[in-house]
């Protein structure tokens, strides 16, 4: 069996009538995507954030008349600013499969490896989380997320508490712990995110008593060996004094979400309480490394 797919670029702002014009030719399914590699990350809890310019694909059945949906964009393009429609015809396929096939193992550093839950894992001596993409971000394909991950694969955690704060999917933290980590605190102010961590936990079989997840405002009121933060430049700015505090006198500070061109307010922001600060980039997107000092500043 064969598909029409109908793919029209437009903008956020007109998104919601090219969606509907398509809806009501009955389009099995309508996607979004980014039109120019914009990431959107971490949303506001309930917030539904889009790309400025993405790219919206409609799927119908083979027989589907679309002359009429297609003479309406043609005459809306303006209006609706339509940067281009295309259609074609697609052959059918198992979905599922194609979209499980895309995601593979991924290695960060020497010895710290991510599998999909479905992929066989190979007996060896390889630190390994299994994690599934998810409504939760932070699952290791994203420049922020590799540069965290590979951070933490060169350093000696055993026995060291960790906190995780924007935890998103619970990745960091799940990896310190694969890592030797002996506890591990998780904070996010999304639900979602929380649900996430506690599910990915389980799922690589992580003590309960080696973890603890929470809101911000509940965190205990203790100082931490790491922390790490995944987030953006702005609250990473705003929360330096939450995090450094939150730090111990020689702990170590692992900071992305970060656009190179960001990292002068990171580095106002941390530096004069840190100790070995550094600056990692990957792609558009950098790291930042520190020591709390051992004096108190």
């Amino acid at each position: 069996m064969s598909w029409q797919q109908l793919v029209c670029q437009t903008t956020s702002q007109h998104q919601e009538a090219v969606v509907e014009a398509m809806e009501a030719v009955d389009a099995v399914s309508i996607t979004w995507q980014d039109a120019e590699d914009d990431p959107i990350l971490e949303p506001r809890p309930g917030e539904m954030r889009l790309w400025n310019n993405l790219v919206v694909t409609a799927l119908y059945e083979e027989d589907t008349d679309l002359s009429a949906l297609l003479l309406l964009l043609e005459t809306r393009k303006a209006d609706w600013q339509i940067a281009s429609v295309m259609q074609e015809t697609v052959e059918d396929q198992p979905w599922e499969r194609a979209w499980m096939d895309s995601f593979h193992p991924m290695c960060f550093g020497k010895h710290l490896w991510i599998y999909p839950s479905w992929c066989e894992t190979p007996d060896d001596d390889s630190v390994k989380l299994l994690l599934d993409p998810g409504l939760a971000f932070g699952t290791g394909t994203h420049p922020t997320t590799a540069l965290c991950l590979e951070w933490l694969d060169g350093q000696d955690v055993a026995g060291q508490q960790v906190l995780d704060y924007g935890c998103g999917s619970g990745v960091l933290a799940i990896a310190a712990l694969k890592l030797g980590a002996k506890h591990a605190e998780c904070t996010d102010i999304d639900p979602q995110a929380l649900q996430a961590t506690l599910d990915n936990a389980e799922r690589n079989s992580i003590p309960a008593a080696q973890f603890h997840t929470c809101y911000p405002e509940d965190l205990p009121k203790q100082t931490w060996d790491v922390v790490m933060a995944n987030i953006l430049a702005g609250p990473l700015v705003e929360l330096a004094p939450v995090l450094l505090a939150a730090l111990r006198p020689g702990g170590k500070l692992v900071l992305s979400g970060i656009l190179a061109e960001q990292a002068a307010a990171i580095e106002t922001a941390y530096q004069p309480a840190l100790t070995d600060f550094s600056i990692t980039q990957k792609d558009d997107w950098i790291r930042v490394t520190g020591i709390r000092h051992l004096s108190s500043r």
